[in-house]
């Protein structure tokens, strides 16, 4: 007979109290129960019980799933995960992970733990090198949008209270359509007292005062709904946004502004592909961008990025990179759910696929690539065409990538094809040339930060140095 689950969920409790503003002893009378009861509980030294799990649902409107995220399947999962880095001999698997978690929950959460600080010492020492090297200094000489994005990164690429908040708009807004229309987006700025227009000099413009809000004409239909739904969700969802604003940490007001700006545009994707409905289609269509941006009235680029946000605590999507690049090779947008981290200055690696897709507008490339540390990544890449509406003003070109671990292939149709198993298959690619360790790269622009360079002026190979 198998044992039921025991449920450990000290992270949720403590989450949920710190946004109700609660102290431990008004949780513990709002459950019944005493305050050291509470304590263990948040410190994952009891588990939960069924009449605890109801008491929460019942006060907190929590659901099971929102439970889940702590309990034992999860937590052998996390230990998976991190045992399965290139840097163990070999993985964990499946029954000894959770043997471990039932016969020692808090060593293998010190272990998840760890491996999480190993894994942000290696992105803090990145971070610094490429910070050297580009003549910027770590901390003091980020510029506000830099300090923006390092803010979503530390977030996962995900807000939980905008995207909930998105998502019980959404369902106001559309009824039982998979996402609001354009028409039901415009009834709903009507009750909010907005008049809506057209007028060109920019995206869009909005008169507080007036509650006049204008787009601009020329824009591709999926623009100028994203950037309705950008103001409405800025509106509806004001006092959200300000609060994660609020409690952001950013030091430099120029970040702040540009933060709320950037959750300003997570809300409007959140609107126009609520979570639940948007993670099922994509798992139903195994994630085809062409099949769920029809379904939901979308850009290719919206799709993509909304894909790399679905880290929802008990119904995660799967971990993906993303990544926009423009024709120069800089990366201006990037989030990366994967261990597969992004370089912070300067381009990517050449040998990626979406260097290649800037070139060939509306054609998508698709590629088996292996970092360093032995991981292989299927990844999509696409090139872009955003018209500006003028001969006068040159469009804007630019493709996207979208990737994952070759585990997930499976779920992936842009993996179809690809052996991703194959020895010699995966294309060998790297952070930058910055921080890239391969000695025989026929595309190397400039030699590792860390190493030595060795010049024999007696022969060279494809660059005029070795090093050791």
């Amino acid at each position: 007979m198998d044992r039921p689950q025991r449920i450990f969920a000290g992270k949720t409790l403590r989450a949920l109290r710190s946004r109700r503003g609660m102290r431990q002893a008004e949780m513990a009378g709002a459950l019944g129960i005493s305050v050291s009861y509470l304590s263990q509980l948040e410190s994952d030294d009891r588990p939960l019980t069924p009449p605890l799990i109801a008491a929460l649902t019942r006060r907190f409107d929590l659901r099971l799933d929102d439970l889940g995220g702590d309990s034992s399947d999860k937590r052998a999962e996390a230990l998976r995960r991190a045992a399965s880095d290139p840097i163990f001999a070999e993985p964990l698997g499946e029954d000894a992970a959770a043997r471990a978690v039932r016969q020692q929950p808090h060593l293998a959460d010190r272990f998840v733990s760890l491996h999480a600080a190993y894994r942000q010492a290696g992105e803090r020492l990145q971070m610094l090198d490429e910070a050297l090297e580009s003549g910027e200094t770590a901390q003091s000489g980020r510029l506000p949008w830099e300090e923006v994005r390092d803010w979503f990164h530390g977030a996962g690429n995900y807000i939980d209270t905008l995207d909930r908040g998105a998502e019980a708009l959404a369902a106001r807004i559309a009824g039982d359509a998979p996402s609001p229309t354009e028409a039901a987006l415009l009834a709903f700025a009507r009750d909010l007292g907005l008049s809506v227009g057209e007028a060109e000099g920019g995206l869009r413009q909005y008169d507080a005062a007036r509650r006049e809000f204008t787009l601009d004409p020329a824009q591709p239909a999926e623009t100028r709904r994203f950037q309705l739904a950008w103001q409405l969700a800025g509106i509806a969802l004001a006092d959200r946004i300000a609060a994660v604003t609020e409690q952001s940490g950013l030091a430099s007001a120029g970040a702040r502004e540009l933060l709320r700006i950037g959750l300003g545009n997570y809300a409007a994707g959140a609107l126009l592909m609520p979570y639940e409905g948007f993670r099922a289609a994509a798992l139903t269509e195994r994630h085809d961008i062409d099949r769920l941006r029809q379904r939901f009235a979308v850009s290719f680029e919206q799709a993509c990025h909304r894909l790399s946000t679905l880290q929802r605590e008990g119904a995660r999507g799967i971990p993906f990179f993303f990544c926009r690049v423009d024709m120069a090779g800089n990366i201006t947008k990037r989030h990366s759910a994967t261990p597969l981290q992004f370089a912070r200055f300067g381009g990517a690696c050449p040998l990626w696929i979406v260097h290649e897709a800037v070139a060939i507008p509306d054609r998508i490339l698709t590629q088996l690539a292996e970092t360093p540390d032995g991981v292989r990544y299927v990844s999509m890449a696409k090139g872009l065409v955003k018209p500006s509406g003028s001969y006068a003003r040159p469009p804007r070109r630019y493709a996207v990538a979208l990737g994952c671990e070759a585990k997930d292939a499976a779920d992936f149709i842009y993996a179809d094809g690809l052996d991703v198993a194959a020895r010699g298959a995966a294309m060998p690619i790297g952070i930058s040339c910055r921080l890239c360790p391969r000695e025989n790269c026929d595309q190397r622009a400039f030699p590792p930060g860390d190493r030595a360079i060795v010049v024999d002026p007696g022969g060279r190979g494809v660059v005029p140095y070795r090093f050791g």
